[in-house]
């Protein structure tokens, strides 16, 4: 059964970039082994920032990977849609998540209807994007 994320992206430290590569949006990490699987979708939130700026697929299981000292959880995403700035992005709000709860997650899951509210607020904020090219 498909399952809804909502992946944590950048930190306090390491914030992330105002633009938006949507290439870029190719693997997601966790401390510890995520329970997301292929197929699963997800949105990305910046979290300095405050904002779902993508629609991503899962598409491969997550691997471990011994050799590194954090972030040792590693799955692949597929961008499906994403706002050109996080200036551009819809607060996380949108999807009915509060900041604060999300503490130190790298992941957290979604209602169907949590990823179904954010998904729309992402696409609306790509609309105006679409009709100037």
């Amino acid at each position: 059964m498909q399952q809804h994320w909502l992946l944590v992206r950048g930190t306090g430290e390491r914030p992330l970039p105002e633009r938006v590569d949507p290439e870029g949006l190719r693997a997601h990490s966790s401390t510890r082994r995520p329970n997301v699987q292929r197929g699963d979708l997800a949105l990305c939130y910046a979290s300095v920032w405050q904002t779902i700026f993508a629609v991503v697929e899962v598409t491969g299981d997550p691997e471990n990977d011994p050799d590194r000292d954090r972030w040792r959880w590693r799955f692949p995403i597929r961008c499906l849609l994403a706002v050109s700035g996080l200036e551009e992005a819809p607060p996380v709000e949108a999807a009915d998540v509060f900041p604060r709860s999300l503490g130190r997650h790298s992941y957290v899951r979604l209602t169907p209807e949590q990823f179904e509210a954010g998904r729309d607020a992402i696409a609306a904020s790509t609309e105006p994007l679409r009709r100037k090219r």
